[in-house]
């Protein structure tokens, strides 16, 4: 028999130190938001299913735990992405004419997790512009989660990037079904040129070619030349690599410690975005920090299809590999029904100050760690005084 605080795989409490540097950051990347123009939104953790799962892909209806809702017998989920409930609140909630920008962070659930160390409960931070179909919103979006990531971390950082339209366009006019295109999908995400070989059998020699080509367009800049001259010289294709250039000029110059990559043919995420995409690693890292790009077709199923940029990211994974910040310090004072420092300690705590009154009868609280100060009785107040550091 299992024990009974036992937590199910991948589901973990969040102990003091990393609860610590969490919240932080959390007051962090709103205030970095909030610079930017992005209001805060606080969707709910359960909404009906089809309004989860709208526009959003097989990958994320795989993610989405689902049960039935005992008052309306209707198929409610727990959100596994607050993406589409953004684009919900902008269609149908605030329903503005101009840009709107909105960010939000809460926890998520997965069925399964991510990766072999990834949770099944990650604390998604992300933000959303709704409205502009200008790469003016791509280039927010990426510099705002870079900035993001920069509050977590001083590692040097790598940002790939990549676009839904050039698979789109290479197969553009080629017969395939729904299957075999996932098939594809996941042979070009995966590198698998095998498997990619077998898939494209049957398909016109150019498409042939051009997914033989996909699998080597990865790498820096000459990658987008390379594809100039191997994948068709489609207008979609063309679209999607003035674009990557674009941005990747303007982000080199915005941020030039930055390494910037190209990977044509990941496709992670394919049938939810709908331009431009990018990942930002860490040095050496192979889990992204934060992942974005364009969905414009996100809020079409809530009757209101808008541009849509944005991107979004796990608290607990960019804060996990950080080293335990020191907690604030503390002032440590007696307890006593005495109206002079019940007053003191009103007075330091309405003032920012941590005070720990020491409850009767704890023989541990006079040496918890943590304690820089102390009230002591003085002069007939109650006055702070430096305790001595070990």
């Amino acid at each position: 028999m299992l024990s009974a605080w036992l937590l199910p795989e991948h589901i973990a409490d969040v102990l003091p130190a990393q609860a610590r540097r969490i919240e932080a950051l959390r007051r962090s990347l709103l205030d970095r938001a909030r610079g930017y123009g992005f209001e805060l939104v606080m969707p709910p953790l359960l909404e009906h299913l089809e309004s989860l799962l709208s526009g959003t892909g097989r990958e994320l209806d795989l993610k989405t735990f689902k049960l039935v809702d005992q008052l309306s017998g209707r198929m409610i989920g727990l959100r596994a992405d607050t993406t589409p409930q953004a684009a919900r609140i902008d269609a149908h909630l605030l329903n503005r004419e101009g840009v709107t920008r909105l960010c939000y962070c809460g926890p998520v659930l997965h069925t399964r997790p991510a990766g072999t160390s990834a949770s099944r409960e990650p604390l998604q931070f992300g933000a959303e512009i709704f409205g502009h179909a200008g790469l003016e919103a791509d280039l927010e979006a990426q510099e705002l989660a870079l900035d993001c990531v920069r509050a977590a971390t001083d590692a040097p950082r790598v940002s790939d990037l990549a676009d839904a339209r050039v698979l789109r366009g290479v197969l553009a006019g080629v017969p395939y079904d729904e299957q075999r295109l996932q098939d594809l999908v996941a042979a070009l995400s995966n590198k698998d040129a095998a498997e990619l070989e077998s898939l494209s059998a049957g398909l016109p020699a150019e498409a042939r070619a051009a997914m033989r080509s996909l699998l080597r367009l990865y790498g820096g800049a000459d990658v987008l030349d390379a594809a100039r001259r191997e994948l068709p010289a489609r207008p979609l294709v063309r679209a999607a690599l003035d674009d990557l250039q674009w941005l990747a000029a303007h982000l080199a110059r915005s941020y030039p410690e930055l390494k910037i990559g190209f990977d044509l043919s990941d496709m992670s995420g394919y049938a939810y975005y709908s331009g431009t995409r990018f990942a930002i690693y860490g040095a050496g890292a192979s889990e992204a920090l934060a992942r974005g790009g364009r969905y414009d077709e996100v809020g079409a199923v809530f009757g209101r299809s808008r541009p849509a940029v944005g991107f979004s990211l796990d608290l607990k994974a960019l804060t996990a590999g950080a080293a335990d910040a020191a907690a604030p310090g503390a002032v440590r004072a007696p307890w006593s029904e005495d109206a002079g420092l019940r007053a003191a300690v009103r007075r330091l705590r309405e003032a920012g100050e941590t005070v720990v009154s020491m409850l009767p009868g704890d023989p541990d609280a006079a040496t918890a760690p943590g304690f820089d100060r102390e009230l002591v009785a003085l002069g007939g107040g109650w006055q702070l005084r430096a305790l001595p550091q070990t």
